[in-house]
């Protein structure tokens, strides 16, 4: 499958929480989106990887998504071995996207950081002719992605771009929500943790709000490039 965008999280929820309504704004435009979440998401407070996996189906139903995976990997502990290297190099490489979105570069969460150097590292190691992978059978082609892009997490991380989601601001929150194991819910009996206080929900929408103030529009997600990004020329730009 030839995909636009190939977005990784390290847990399920990373990619609606970070950039779900850039995905969804995408997918609206006609773009082939997929998503393959590392872990299983299986240490997480509240919940299972049974109710993540339910969870995580519901949230690319509800984006839209040409398809998602799991690459089954030790949630808390990733490494940046060459197993998981390789892993993510036949996704690469099975869905060959122009662009990779990743987590973000410093955050909380210690597997956010490594899930973003681990995928940078593999887009790279993607495009080697003499790494060869072969998936289901069949010898996979190189691919390297033309960009690679972090969206931004927990910490505050000054984006050096931001899209423009005004419109699709209630596609991320009603995606988001779609984990109702993980996020505020007043009726829930199971231990409150810093992501399922009310005030978490609400910094979805004011904290896209706040780059949209600063950017022009109503909100936007921002993001960090891995490389200095060159314009064709002004259009699209928001004046």
């Amino acid at each position: 499958m030839k995909t636009d965008i190939l977005a990784f999280g390290a847990h399920p929820d990373d990619v609606e929480l970070g950039c779900g309504g850039t995905i969804a704004k995408m997918v609206s435009e006609g773009k082939k989106i997929v998503v393959v979440d590392l872990t299983r998401g299986e240490l997480g407070t509240r919940g299972t990887d049974e109710t993540r996996k339910a969870e995580a189906a519901e949230a690319a139903k509800i984006l839209g998504l040409s398809a998602r995976e799991n690459l089954g990997m030790k949630d808390g502990f990733l490494v940046n071995s060459e197993e998981y290297q390789m892993r993510i190099v036949k996704m690469i490489r099975k869905y060959r996207p122009e662009i990779v979105l990743a987590n973000a570069i410093d955050d909380r969460h210690p597997d956010h950081a490594k899930g973003a150097k681990l995928v940078s590292d593999a887009c790279f190691l993607s495009g080697l002719r003499k790494i060869e992978t072969v998936l289901d059978g069949e010898n996979q082609e190189v691919w390297r992605p033309k960009h690679i892009f972090h969206y931004i997490q927990w910490k505050d991380i000054k984006p050096e771009f931001v899209i423009d989601i005004s419109e699709h601001l209630p596609k991320k929150l009603e995606a988001c929500m779609a984990y109702k194991t993980q996020f505020y819910d007043p009726a829930s009996k199971e231990p409150e943790t810093p992501i399922t206080t009310k005030d978490f929900y609400e910094s979805l929408t004011y904290r896209a709000q706040d780059l949209g103030r600063l950017s022009g529009v109503a909100y936007a997600e921002g993001f960090t490039s891995e490389k200095l990004i060159s314009l064709k020329n002004f259009d699209g730009i928001v004046w």
